[in-house]
């Protein structure tokens, strides 16, 4: 189905107290501790937040790194601002002043290629276009948030080691499945907090 290109709201994750018992069904994601945001190119590049408000000229920089993107196309992902070593910082991306800290947009999931409605195809079928014909049109300060291929527990160590604060978890969605369907995947909060 071909659509005409605008923000999409985005599916927003749910709270989960427990593991899936089906864990091969789910991947895993790092949390970001950013501001989530959709961005969309008609005739020319947009970056909005979840709640569909304008945050292209504040982030300007990630606009610029977007503009090579396919026509009619629209995809997801999150704005993080990243502290001295490199970690990402909420609250250097809440008191944002151009420049003042180096600034990414994590890319997840594609919603739309080319004028093509994507949403009922499978999570794996919409990460392999977004992999093959978005990110290679794409410049710093963009990149691809890669879903983590290991067993949880190996996260939780990694995590503590490396001071992240946290995982999240997104299912590996049946083709059926629509990609902004207001039940969300779910969302676990491992124990790993900084110090």
């Amino acid at each position: 189905m071909r659509g005409k290109v605008s923000f999409i709201k985005p599916m927003l994750l749910l709270r989960a107290d427990a593991l899936p018992s089906d864990a091969g069904q789910w991947e895993y994601q790092l949390k970001l501790d950013g501001y989530r945001a959709v961005a969309f190119k008609g005739g020319k590049v947009h970056l909005r937040s979840r709640n569909d408000n304008d945050c292209g000229a504040r982030y300007g920089q990630v606009l610029h790194g977007l503009a090579g993107m396919p026509p009619e196309t629209v995809i997801d992902g999150e704005v993080v601002a990243l502290d001295e070593t490199g970690r990402p910082s909420f609250n250097l991306l809440q008191n944002y002043a151009s420049g003042a800290a180096p600034l990414v947009f994590f890319v997840f999931d594609v919603m739309m290629l080319r004028g093509r409605d994507l949403s009922g195809h499978p999570l794996v079928t919409r990460r392999e276009l977004l992999e093959q014909k978005i990110l290679p049109t794409l410049r710093d300060p963009v990149r691809y948030a890669a879903p983590l291929d290991a067993p949880l527990s190996s996260f939780d160590s990694r995590g503590q080691d490396t001071r992240l604060r946290g995982t999240r978890r997104e299912a590996a969605r049946q083709s059926s499945d629509s990609s902004n369907s207001s039940n969300g995947p779910a969302t676990t909060i491992c124990g790993m907090r900084a110090s």
